[in-house]
């Protein structure tokens, strides 16, 4: 009686990387981040193209191939992964996550695509949300340091309710917390800021409210 033979595994384990490429579809974006190579030091960067598995990122110091990198990247988090290979300005990074991840990623590719954000006014690119302790304390350009309460917040900045007789004038520098900003429009309760610098997602309240 014959012996059937079994069949090699080794071709389904293996996706050539021209292939794996063409399984997730890059999308091109414009996302600020912050980036912290191996050694810990830490840098700015702006995501140009993306997909579930990897990013082109342009940015200040490239690092090595194979270099673990940790991205924070503008509506998308925490991004983990290796530096697959230099580029002119930048590097091209892969991104390590669970099929979970990758298919989250996905969806929150399709939605940047499909919603043109990149379009849109420079206070709306940046989710907004409400914190979870709204109490703050405000540096007013004239350095008197007054209560507040923060309406809501994002990675590039808030919306903070003030008394009227304290309302600090459009284009002034103030500190909300431990966060500078310029005021960039008035508001029915307070005032717009916006943010010197982009905010990690993961320390945002703690820089911004709290006594």
């Amino acid at each position: 009686m014959p012996v059937a033979m079994a069949v090699p595994m080794t071709k389904t384990r293996i996706v050539p990387r021209s292939e794996e490429r063409r399984r997730h579809q890059r999308v091109k974006v414009n996302l600020l981040g912050r980036y912290m190579l191996s050694d810990r030091r830490e840098f700015p960067c702006q995501v140009i193209d993306m997909s579930p598995g990897g990013m082109a990122v342009v940015a200040p110091v490239c690092g090595n191939p194979g270099e673990r990198v940790i991205a924070y990247v503008d509506h998308l988090g925490r991004l983990e992964g290796k530096i697959a290979r230099l580029l002119d300005n930048g590097f091209a990074m892969t991104i390590s996550a669970t099929s979970r991840k990758r298919d989250k990623l996905a969806a929150q590719l399709t939605w940047l695509a499909n919603r043109q954000i990149l379009n849109l006014p420079e206070d709306r690119r940046h989710g907004r949300f409400t914190p979870r302790n709204a109490l703050g304390r405000l540096i007013l350009p004239n350095g008197t340091n007054v209560a507040c309460r923060v309406i809501d917040l994002s990675a590039s900045g808030a919306a903070i309710a003030i008394a009227p007789d304290l309302l600090p004038a459009i284009g002034a520098a103030v500190t909300i917390g431990k966060t500078t900003g310029r005021v960039v429009r008035h508001i029915e309760d307070g005032f717009a800021i916006e943010f010197t610098r982009l905010q990690h997602p993961d320390s945002i309240e703690d820089n911004v409210t709290g006594e």
